[in-house]
C-alpha cells in the first residue's frame, strides 16, 4: 500500500534527526490501519521519496499522528528544512 501527500517539515527534538514530515491525523489513521501486525514499538517500516530522493526510514507515533523523519542526507540532496512543505511519496515495507 502507498499513499501520495504534502506534508511540512518541522522540528522536534526526539530523536534524531530532529526534522520530520508531519502526517495529518486522518492519513496517519489510514496508515495505521493498513500496517496493523507490522509495527514494532509502535514504529512503521516506510521507504519513501521527497523530491527525487529514495530512503527507508520509520514513522514515529507522536500525538494521534505520525511523523516522518527526514534524514540529514534528503535535506541536503533535496535543499528542504523546517517550515518547507514537500510532496511525499510513502510505502510501507513488509520485510526488514
Amino acid at each position: 500500500m502507498d499513499w501520495d501527500f504534502d506534508g511540512e517539515i518541522i522540528s522536534w527534538r526526539g530523536p534524531a534527526p530532529f526534522l520530520f514530515v508531519d502526517i495529518d491525523p486522518d492519513l496517519s489513521e489510514d496508515i495505521k490501519s493498513a500496517a496493523k501486525g507490522l509495527e514494532y514499538w509502535g514504529q512503521v517500516a516506510v521507504e519513501a521519496t521527497i523530491g527525487r530522493t529514495r530512503f527507508t526510514t520509520a514513522l514515529f507515533p507522536k500525538d494521534g499522528r505520525y511523523l516522518l523523519p527526514v534524514k540529514v542526507a534528503v535535506q541536503r540532496a533535496e535543499g528542504v528544512g523546517e517550515g518547507d512543505v514537500v510532496a511525499v511519496w510513502l510505502a510501507l515495507r513488509y520485510e526488514r
